[in-house]
């Protein structure tokens, strides 16, 4: 359509050679207003590296470990939780979620599986903090402890589904101390 009426237009001008000019580059502009019509999302190129870039030091050199420092920590293999939840805001909601989470376990071994169903997407959420995952593993634990560790399927079914979310959302700090805490938990269950 576009191009339809701009032939017979430049038919018309054909001899001034300053409004053909003129027409082409509106009918230029109409194309890339029609081919690219939000400037904003185009894509930009990003520029390859120059030759010889990687020879160049563009970073700053690794600073110095001191190794008493570092071996201390490095041999208990669990870093303390004060060092990885320095901000306060964190634990001030993790309260509420530990509570969530230790709601959640009593209601299922109480075999309330409809208010557990309830709590089940908060505490899948909760688990993605480090508190939550190390209290559901000591709440598994009490229960153990108090002989509460034969169940029916829909209960097994949902300690197994936070077990797995536990050890899914774990971070490399801490993996190995939640899979060892769950691998004797796991077996009891």
């Amino acid at each position: 359509q576009l191009v339809a009426y701009e032939v017979k237009r430049m038919k018309a001008e054909e001899g001034n050679k300053q409004k053909i000019l003129r027409h082409i580059k509106e009918l230029a502009e109409k194309l890339y207003k029609n081919e690219n019509p939000y400037p904003a999302v185009a894509m930009h190129k990003v520029q390859k590296p120059t030759e010889g870039c990687h020879l160049r030091l563009h970073q700053r050199p690794f600073p110095h470990l001191d190794e008493g420092t570092v071996h201390p920590p490095s041999e208990r293999g669990l870093f303390p939780a004060a060092i990885l939840e320095r901000n306060g805001n964190a634990l001030a909601n993790s309260a509420r979620r530990l509570e969530v989470v230790r709601n959640c376990i009593s209601y299922v071994f109480e075999n309330k599986m409809l208010e557990a169903k309830k709590l089940f997407p908060a505490v899948l959420r909760a688990m993605k903090g480090r508190a939550a995952r190390h209290c559901l593993t000591q709440e598994l634990h009490l229960h153990v402890q108090q002989n509460r560790a034969v169940l029916d399927h829909q209960q097994f079914d949902f300690v197994i589904r936070m077990m797995n979310c536990c050890l899914q959302d774990c971070t490399a700090m801490d993996e190995h101390g939640i899979a060892a805490a769950l691998l004797p938990l796991v077996t009891a269950f």
